[in-house]
């Protein structure tokens, strides 16, 4: 064995060394961690896989009397409910449609504001972050009747504006061609906090070196976002848009269901997929219906979290899930 060889060879234990110590020190430190995730994973455990098995409805015609287990086998004859459907297309449309316009608007926004709370000092931030995520935990149905406050034919807030500036009553809740543009600014208003401070927490990871050379560079502000804060929150974009694409074929029920006050006159440009299978379910009571068409939206949804994690992974193996 020459010099070179026997360099290479105890280099190459060292390395081996060191990459043991810090395996262990990660499994030591993944303790804690493991530790505090633990009430979440159980969460996820009881309510997510225990309950899986309860997909057989699906395939069932299932009657209460006889249970799961003895309700009759019907293989995919519940499936044939939602795809002959008439609306079948026009949910299907609206669920797409939304869902990726919300993305695209609430990540515009929600990095935008981030940005501002960057830019603003700590203590005003955390002002303005407990002000904007308030709204997450307010429930559909109380933004139901703020909505009604302001949409009321008689005595609502804007068509009292509108009279007073010499216009005429809008029916709101008659007139389909008024509500993306509602759905948009009640699904903002309600969840641009959490987004928001998701990518706040981003902002502040990075590293400060960064924008000092840029400075020193002579970079301006939104120079530094550009060339700076967008690339660095790159990875977290992608993972959230790899997450949004899995919930594609799954709505905002309260979003949809309340605030539109469920208007028969609205149904071709509010419904989508889990509030048409509300009403179909609350009309006929079929629990079967109900489950095959859940069980579509998650084998969809699964399915396009692997493809869209597989691209990712193409384009840069970093910014995928895993």
């Amino acid at each position: 064995m020459n010099q070179n060889e026997a360099g290479a060879r105890i280099a190459g234990i060292a390395e081996a060394k060191k990459g043991k110590a810090r395996r262990k020190l990660l499994r030591s430190g993944d303790k804690e961690l493991s530790f505090l995730a633990l009430p979440a994973v159980l969460y996820i455990f009881v309510f997510s896989y225990l309950t899986m098995f309860g997909v057989i409805i699906a395939f069932k015609n299932y009657r209460y009397d006889r249970g799961i287990w003895g309700s009759e086998w019907v293989g995919l004859q519940n499936f044939k409910f939602f795809f002959i459907s008439e609306k079948a297309f026009i949910v299907t449309r609206n669920t797409i449609l939304y869902n990726v316009w919300f993305w695209i608007v609430t990540t515009f926004c929600a990095l935008l504001v981030a940005v501002l709370l960057n830019e603003i000092s700590r203590k005003w931030s955390k002002y303005y972050q407990t002000v904007m995520f308030l709204p997450t935990f307010v429930s559909w149905i109380v933004i139901m009747f703020l909505v009604q406050m302001f949409l009321d034919h008689d005595n609502g807030f804007v068509n009292r504006l509108i009279l007073s500036m010499g216009g005429e009553r809008i029916r709101w809740y008659l007139e389909p061609a008024y509500w993306p543009f509602i759905l948009t600014l009640a699904h903002l208003w309600k969840s641009i906090g959490f987004s928001a401070l998701v990518y706040y927490a981003g902002i502040v990871a990075i590293d400060p070196s960064y924008y000092e050379a840029a400075r020193m560079d002579g970079a301006t502000r939104f120079q530094m976002v550009r060339k700076i804060t967008i690339p660095m929150l790159a990875p977290l974009i992608t993972i959230l848009l790899i997450m949004a694409i899995g919930s594609m074929f799954r709505g905002d029920f309260g979003l949809h269901y309340f605030v539109s006050n469920n208007s028969p006159l609205l149904y071709n440009t509010v419904d989508i997929i889990d509030t048409f299978v509300y009403r179909a379910l609350a009309v006929s009571g079929d629990t079967s219906m109900a489950a095959a068409v859940g069980l579509y939206q998650s084998l969809v949804g699964f399915v396009l979290v692997v493809a869209a994690n597989y691209t990712v992974r193409k384009i840069n193996e970093e910014n995928s899930l895993w």
